[in-house]
């Protein structure tokens, strides 16, 4: 039994129950991230790096935004585990996962940075706003925040992996760097207009084809329903014996059950998404303008909306976007954009990883 268990964790298959965040899939005799649990452990890492939570203000907010969360001590393992950036620990060994990860190692090691300075409460009352925004190009540690005399605050790397290069940054310095990200994702105010109609025309489409495919399955389940009542009327004419129809019902009600729910899953599109996508496609455009105009509190928002993570060195950034500003991103520094405008916006080439170059 722990010879088989220890092949497959040598093949990277996860070996045990799986983890908060994650669910184990038979037929592939691994874990996959759970829909609704692995949201809670990438969101714990993200507020937890900011270095303006402990552990029970981060159960707290949790709860206000999903509803439950993990206990106290729960977090602190979740948040100390490598198992969710692909490495399990089993019987005194690590082994590299074969599995999708759900954190990044920069926010990983945001986190241990956090844990290392205490987490003191002083956190909440002198909040550092872009902390948790940025890691070290050369080292891949976070960059942290320092607040000097009470007044001026200062980025640094945290230095996890030993004495860095990098050198210390201003709060307006890093500010103005940080600022210039949202340049490259800035549409064209055409490109957006493209976009909105080309939104429009594929949700009219979509709405075309869920009534179609309503309609059709309608009558599948009516066609079952009908052959129900005539099982039911020659079961009672003598027709068909008990037994035969007691099985054919069973069939025709799982048969049906089956239409049912297909019908249900043909709603509508959903407006909501539509106006999330139209107002993504806007903040693409004004993104830069907006920031510079905003405090630093809100300009930390603003870009926690853009970016899962910047690099930062001497001279240069390294944007890592979101979805799908990495894609107007890409289009936008090849300014590719003639053609057909899908709503998609794959990328002409592989994903950028440098802003400046």
């Amino acid at each position: 039994m722990i010879k088989g268990m220890r092949e497959k964790a040598e093949q990277g298959l996860y070996p045990s129950h799986a983890p908060f965040g994650y669910r184990n899939n038979r037929e592939t005799r691994n874990i996959e991230p759970h829909p609704e649990n692995s949201r809670i452990v990438k969101r714990a890492f993200e507020l937890y790096a900011t270095g303006t939570h402990t552990l029970n203000t981060l159960g707290k907010k949790l709860r206000e935004e999903f509803g439950k969360s993990p206990t106290r001590g729960r977090l602190h393992e979740i948040l100390r585990s490598t198992t969710y950036i692909g490495r399990f620990p089993w019987r005194d060994m690590t082994y590299r996962g074969n599995y999708e990860t759900l954190i990044s190692t920069q926010l990983f090691d945001a986190v241990q940075s956090v844990f290392s300075s205490g987490n003191r409460p002083k956190y909440r009352t002198h909040t550092i706003p872009l902390r948790g925004l940025m890691t070290c190009k050369h080292c891949g540690c976070a960059m942290t925040g320092e607040r000097v005399r009470g007044k001026y605050v200062y980025y640094r790397c945290t230095g996890f992996r030993g004495k860095c290069p990098t050198p210390r940054f201003t709060e307006k310095a890093v500010s103005d760097i940080l600022g210039e990200v949202l340049r490259d994702i800035e549409l064209p105010k055409q490109v957006v207009a493209r976009l909105g109609d080309s939104l429009a025309r594929d949700q009219e489409r979509i709405r075309a084809e869920s009534a179609e495919r309503k309609g059709r399955l309608e009558k599948e389940a009516e066609g079952v329903r009908r052959r129900m009542d005539q099982a039911y009327t020659d079961k009672l004419d003598g027709s068909i014996p008990e037994d035969f129809w007691k099985r054919k019902m069973a069939e025709l009600q799982a048969e049906e059950e089956r239409l049912q729910l297909a019908i249900d899953q043909c709603r509508e599109p959903s407006t909501e998404n539509m106006l999330t996508v139209a107002r993504t496609f806007e903040l693409a455009q004004k993104a830069h303008s907006i920031y510079v105009t905003q405090d630093p509190t809100e300009k930390a928002k603003l870009l926690k909306l853009v970016l899962l993570n910047c690099a930062i060195d001497e001279v240069s950034i390294y944007p890592e976007y979101k979805m799908p500003f990495n894609l107007i991103a890409e289009r936008a520094k090849n300014q590719n954009w003639s053609g057909r405008e899908d709503l998609n916006l794959r990328p002409p080439g592989p994903e950028f990883s440098r802003v400046n170059g």
